[in-house]
């Protein structure tokens, strides 16, 4: 048997999730006056076109990410959705 396939839907909802990313992201950087080296929304944006992430590289973002909350640099409703697009990354074999 054959790979299946991704859907239309599929691909129109993860194209709408990467517009949303961005005017996201363009609405941070209005409002803040901080360089662009250091948004933290970046290095979650290296393997959108489909690479697969390995076990290692998806902990250290989940960390990253934790420490990002925890320093305040994003809000919870950003960790919550950034920790549910590395959830989903995850491969269970």
């Amino acid at each position: 048997m054959g790979a299946s396939r991704t859907s239309f839907a599929k691909l129109q909802r993860d194209r709408a999730k990467k517009a949303k990313a961005a005017a996201k992201r363009e609405r941070r950087l209005d409002r803040d006056d901080l360089p662009m080296d250091d948004d933290p929304e970046i290095g979650l944006d290296v393997a959108d076109d489909g690479q697969e992430l390995s076990a290692d590289q998806l902990l250290r973002m989940v960390e990253e990410l934790h420490a990002d909350f925890e320093a305040k640099r994003i809000d919870f409703d950003t960790f919550e959705e950034r920790k549910t697009e590395l959830f989903a990354r995850i491969t269970v074999d």
